[in-house]
């Protein structure tokens, strides 16, 4: 028989938002996969739980991974655990659960704290689409290419952020995406829990005199659809209808279709598109 992977969440601050299925099942399992064992250990003293443990995390998740799939393959079960919040998200817990799924091995996720829907439901933003962006890429080329991407985003954007680069981020996304509404989200479920509901001008100035503390979470309007149909609208206008039509016709539609597209796009009935084009004839 083989062993099960269990991905078990535990608290981003609050020791009390730990679930009891996750606490029996760290209790019951043959070993303990964690992030950063001298973090846990504090985790695991608190709940009285004796679990032998190893350490699983960015660095050695190639060469740990197969050992622990030789563990799993041997019959043990082992519960996964990251610093703070669920695994899988934004930890190295994603690769291992790849693993164990191209090894054919059971596995189950325990529900539980999440800093990035904490955050959401704290923001009064829109929840119902959201784009989780956890933190920006450090390389510059790469970085530059998802801000680009997030430039269109109509969905909510969470970002995660150190405090000794947010003022850097909050700055460069004011450039990229204007003054968009956000709410900067830190110590949450602490005792001095913070959601800052504000915009980016706003949370530029008020960083400039505040020392940030804490790990961050942002979350971001999205843009609003009518803005971008207006811009794509007045970049058609600006195109001329002949050049606008032949597009279309270049990709294989008829005169009529591309009359019908052109005068989407223009936001204008075909009639118009019609009218306009007996005019210039």
């Amino acid at each position: 028989m083989q062993g099960k992977l269990y991905l078990c969440a535990t608290p981003i601050g609050n020791l009390e938002d730990i679930t009891l299925r996750v606490l029996r099942t760290l209790k019951e399992a043959d070993l303990i996969a964690a992030e950063d064992t001298r973090n846990s250990i504090k985790l695991l003293n608190h709940f009285e739980i004796h679990t032998p443990m190893t350490s699983y995390h960015e660095y050695n998740k190639h060469e740990k991974g197969r050992e622990l799939i030789a563990k799993l393959r041997q019959g043990k079960n082992i519960a996964l655990i990251t610093d703070a919040g669920t695994p899988g998200i934004s930890d190295p817990g994603e690769e291992l659960v790849k693993m164990c799924v191209e090894e054919g091995i059971e596995v189950t996720s325990l529900p539980g704290a999440s800093a990035c829907i904490t955050a959401l439901t704290l923001s009064a933003l829109s929840t119902r689409r959201f784009a989780f962006e956890a933190f920006l890429p450090a390389d510059k080329k790469e970085r530059q290419a998802v801000l680009k991407e997030l430039q269109g985003e109509t969905r909510t954007i969470i970002i995660y952020e150190a405090p000794h680069r947010l003022r850097k981020t909050l700055k460069e996304l004011y450039e990229l995406l204007g003054n968009r509404r956000l709410t900067v989200c830190r110590e949450l479920t602490k005792k001095y829990e913070t959601a800052f509901r504000t915009d980016f001008q706003q949370a530029v100035q008020y960083y400039e005199g505040e020392e940030p503390r804490g790990e961050c979470v942002l979350v971001i309007e999205g843009r609003k659809a009518e803005e971008i149909r207006e811009e794509q609208k007045k970049a058609w206008q600006e195109l001329g209808l002949e050049e606008h039509m032949k597009l279309y016709e270049e990709q294989g539609y008829t005169h009529k279709e591309a009359m019908r597209l052109a005068a989407r796009d223009r936001g204008v009935s075909r009639r118009d598109i019609y009218q306009e084009l007996l005019e210039r004839e």
